[in-house]
């Protein structure tokens, strides 16, 4: 509505008596705050967040520049698609509400720590952090941790194990560059602690861990076809190594937007001797959380899991007394994928593999779904975006 034109005359407001001012005025300011005590206001708020359409949140394109394709690796393992036969309805679960927690919803992808290995030059990083905001991407969840080693140089490592990181190459200031174009672009960058407290024998570390007894007994095979060992966190020796870790990595970078842990942050149910360790892991993650706020209180420490009854239940992930900031649910099977939204809703958002994008459409239009994380099950993160980006053009 636009503005009336105002006379050079003046409103009249003289020539009518005070009294029938201040009345006015009194029933003016007496209407408002009723129509305020209704909700009117965020009534009105909520129904232009609805019209609005999604493109208008989206990044400006920008065409990606000529390069060679960076080479294509597998991702880390998706967590189990089985789900329970009933899933009992969320208890009240309150997602942050701090402004830092709330400025936008997520359109994240995953990207393994192995897509910066073979020495990945800083041209093709910035490359294809350009190629993903062209597609519609406004988070970067990208792998700088796994196998109980780093993908950056780390003092603590060295201390602790003698070597400076994960063996594979890559260039040093690979993530600065990552998070210095990212930001440039409007994108935010949360480091991805893949594979969390697992270790397979694939790790450099494995021989070490075993003879310092830092695994729990058993042999974790909640994904098919992959043999898991897991740290023990109540070592304190492995609990001080994983808290030093995050500690050192926000003050290292200190301009990143988050961190984010997954269900690897959990012992399965069926582990060998049927202990309950779902009291200590939630102390250890407390613990870990507050060094990490206090060392950084800008970063937001974030996780991607099963539903709080799942997690709790089979993984000993009592994530929500975790103290976390935000919490997106893992929803990787079409099983019981309604059942899922009740927490999805209750929570921070949602992670999804290609297989739902069949689902795409209709998290896209719940005004419920704050956020949606894209977990490249093929391995093909620049793939997934693509067809992420071209069926958004549909909705």
């Amino acid at each position: 509505m636009t503005k009336s034109k105002q006379k050079k005359g003046g409103c009249g407001c003289c020539s009518i008596p005070i009294s029938v001012l201040i009345l006015g005025l009194g029933l003016g300011i007496w209407g408002w705050t009723k129509l305020h005590d209704l909700g009117v206001p965020q009534a009105m708020l909520g129904y232009i967040a609805q019209q609005v359409p999604l493109d208008d949140f989206l990044p400006d394109f920008i065409p990606l520049e000529t390069s060679s394709s960076p080479p294509v690796v597998n991702a880390s393992p998706s967590p189990p698609i089985t789900s329970p036969s009933v899933i009992p309805s969320p208890a009240a679960i309150t997602p942050p509400t701090s402004p830092q927690q709330r400025q936008q919803n997520l359109r994240g992808i995953y990207i393994s720590r192995y897509q910066i290995t073979n020495n990945a030059s800083e041209q093709m990083i910035r490359e294809r952090v350009r190629y993903y905001r062209s597609k519609g991407i406004n988070t970067i969840i990208h792998g700088v941790w796994g196998n109980a080693c780093t993908m950056y140089p780390s003092e603590v490592m060295a201390n602790t194990f003698n070597a400076r990181s994960c063996p594979n190459q890559f260039q040093d200031q690979w993530l600065d560059w990552l998070i210095d174009e990212a930001h440039k672009q409007g994108i935010e960058v949360h480091a991805y602690f893949e594979k969390g407290i697992k270790i397979d024998e694939d790790s450099p570390l494995f021989d070490l861990a075993v003879q310092r007894r830092w695994i729990v007994a058993g042999v974790d095979r909640t994904h098919p076809g992959v043999d898991h060992y897991v740290l023990d966190v109540t070592v304190p020796e492995v609990a001080q190594y994983m808290t030093d870790i995050l500690v050192e990595f926000v003050q290292k970078y200190p301009q990143i937007d988050a961190v984010q842990w997954d269900d690897y942050l959990g012992y399965h149910a069926e582990l060998p001797g049927q202990v309950d360790r779902t009291e200590k892991l939630t102390n250890f993650v407390q613990n870990m959380i507050h060094a990490m706020k206090k060392a950084n209180p800008n970063v937001s420490f974030d996780i991607a899991h099963h539903n709080p009854y799942w997690a709790k239940q089979y993984f000993a992930a009592d994530w929500e007394n975790w103290d976390i900031d935000r919490a997106f649910i893992q929803v990787y099977a079409e099983e019981n994928f309604q059942d899922e939204m009740k927490y999805v809703e209750a929570s921070n958002g949602i992670a999804i593999t290609e297989r739902q994008f069949n689902q795409l459409e209709g998290l896209v239009k719940n005004p419920r779904v704050e956020s949606i994380l894209l977990f490249p099950l093929s391995g093909k993160p620049e793939e997934m975006a693509a067809t992420y980006y071209d069926l958004m053009q549909g909705f």
